[in-house]
């Protein structure tokens, strides 16, 4: 069994096998290029995939197309770093917690939020290792660090949740650790997490945010220029209930 620094080869890391993380890797958007789509942290789980059809020459590829387990999440990951960071392993299972149990974690997720918010950090586009995210990035990763998976990005995790009608001046229905859903009428682009009193956390990008993590109004009363986009582009609210099994979300 190969073990954390053993060099691992091609023929091992055939479509099917299971793979365990030892350190945090970049998984990128495409079999080239510097785009991230996501980020694994040590412990994560994947299988490999096959890249046949990413591969039309069939020549050898410098990364490894696989599904992260937890969320079912497709990515590519550099072999340079798989080869000194994974160790074999069996199939991943999913942990199957109750509604009651789920609520009964969201105070930690909340301090989750609040401490890595008290960290110097940036936004990242794909980030979810930390310290520095993107939007669904954070959000996955606060309940990840109490056991609670969710789909990785913010319109699956709409999709995931269960819905629930909110409006900027009117959060009444709004729990703790209820999520918050922002983009266009005809699909969500951005996610954030309820507080109370009308106020969220988010980690927003440069353009239109405040270039990392910060805690939001959503109160018509707040005229911060980035609270008023965001409260101009809420879509709805949800609510998490279940964890998700790892199957792959469209």
């Amino acid at each position: 069994m190969p073990t954390l620094g053993t060099p691992i080869t091609t023929d091992l890391l055939a479509p099917g096998s299971c793979w365990q993380l030892q350190r945090g890797i970049n998984g990128y958007a495409g079999v080239e290029g510097a785009e991230l789509a996501t980020q694994a942290t040590a412990g994560r789980s994947f299988e490999v995939l096959d890249p046949a059809k990413h591969n039309k020459y069939q020549q050898p590829l410098a990364r490894l197309w696989v599904r992260l387990m937890e969320d079912g999440y497709p990515c590519w990951l550099d072999l340079s770093e798989v080869n000194s960071q994974i160790i074999r392993r069996g199939s991943w299972r999913p942990q199957l917690l109750v509604i009651r149990e789920i609520r009964q974690r969201l105070a930690a997720v909340m301090s989750w939020v609040e401490a890595a918010a008290n960290q110097p950090n940036t936004y990242l586009w794909g980030g979810s290792i930390g310290p520095d995210f993107d939007c669904s990035g954070l959000i996955q990763t606060a309940f990840a660090s109490q056991g609670i998976w969710l789909p990785r990005d913010a319109y699956q995790q709409e999709r995931f949740c269960t819905p629930l009608a909110v409006k900027p001046d009117n959060t009444q229905r709004l729990q703790t650790g209820d999520l918050l859903f922002f983009g266009t009428p005809e699909r969500c682009t951005h996610v954030g997490l309820y507080r109370s009193e009308g106020h969220y956390w988010h980690s927003s990008g440069k353009e239109f945010g405040r270039n990392g993590i910060h805690c939001e109004g959503l109160h018509p009363r707040n005229t911060h220029p980035v609270a008023c986009h965001y409260r101009g582009q809420l879509r709805g609210a949800g609510r998490v209930e279940r964890c998700h099994d790892g199957t792959t979300l469209p």
